[in-house]
């Protein structure tokens, strides 16, 4: 009887350890972090025309993502790329509704939060246009700085540096770009019609840059990057 008794508190024993993984060595229960969201819609990249037009200025689109783990709430972090205006969405579901601007691109991505936890984590960004009325072709979204990175920091032994960026279209009729470069914080034209993303400019150490890029497409629509900056060291 007493070989029967401890077998079955062994027993328990052992499936109370097992049934415990979010316990530490000393017994306490543990908080996991919220991991990052991956999004569904809006698409990457694409033409948003799913959505319930409000007036000819204002659509309402439906916003999804894959539920995370760890995660008691969600934000939406929302940039009207046109004005550079940044806003926020609570939600604690994996979806919400957003009223938008119609003809207008966006990128969005998702906060993943916890009501225990000061952490926090974040879906990569999306971008996309919203559809409008009679709207033929879109321009480009603005282009976005690759190398140097946004207020980098750089070291070089020569005096020469390659800028590379990135834009893309959701018409993907890009034909070329302008290039702005210089050491004022309004940066002057120095290349047009630029075919590639890249291009190899002069620089001196100890000196701040300001550069943007103007995306252009075959409709005669462009897009302003706005100004980029870095220092080289």
């Amino acid at each position: 009887m007493k070989k029967l008794t401890f077998l079955f508190s062994f027993i328990i024993l052992l499936s109370n350890c097992s049934s415990d993984s979010d316990q530490d060595t000393d017994g306490q229960q543990t908080i996991q972090n919220p991991t990052a969201s991956k999004l569904i819609f809006p698409f990457e990249d694409s033409l948003c025309n799913v959505g319930t037009n409000i007036t000819s200025t204002q659509s309402t689109v439906l916003f999804e993502w894959e539920a995370s783990a760890h995660t008691d709430r969600y934000e939406v972090e929302l940039t009207n790329m046109t004005t550079g205006t940044t806003t926020i969405h609570p939600s604690t579901e994996n979806q919400t509704s957003i009223v938008l601007s119609r003809g207008t691109p966006y990128s969005w991505s998702v906060i993943s939060k916890s009501n225990t936890l000061i952490e926090t984590a974040q879906s990569v960004v999306w971008k996309f246009y919203n559809s409008g009325d009679a709207i033929e072709s879109y321009a480009p979204f603005p282009a976005e700085a690759i190398s140097p990175a946004m207020a980098a920091s750089v070291r070089t032994t020569t005096n020469e540096l390659v800028l590379d960026w990135s834009a893309t279209d959701v018409d993907d009729d890009i034909i070329g770009y302008d290039l702005y470069f210089d050491t004022a914080a309004a940066p002057e034209i120095i290349a047009r019609d630029i075919e590639e993303s890249t291009f190899t400019v002069s620089i001196v150490s100890n000196m701040v840059y300001y550069w943007k890029i103007i995306t252009k497409d075959s409709r005669g629509n462009t897009s302003d990057s706005g100004v980029f900056q870095f220092k080289v060291l």
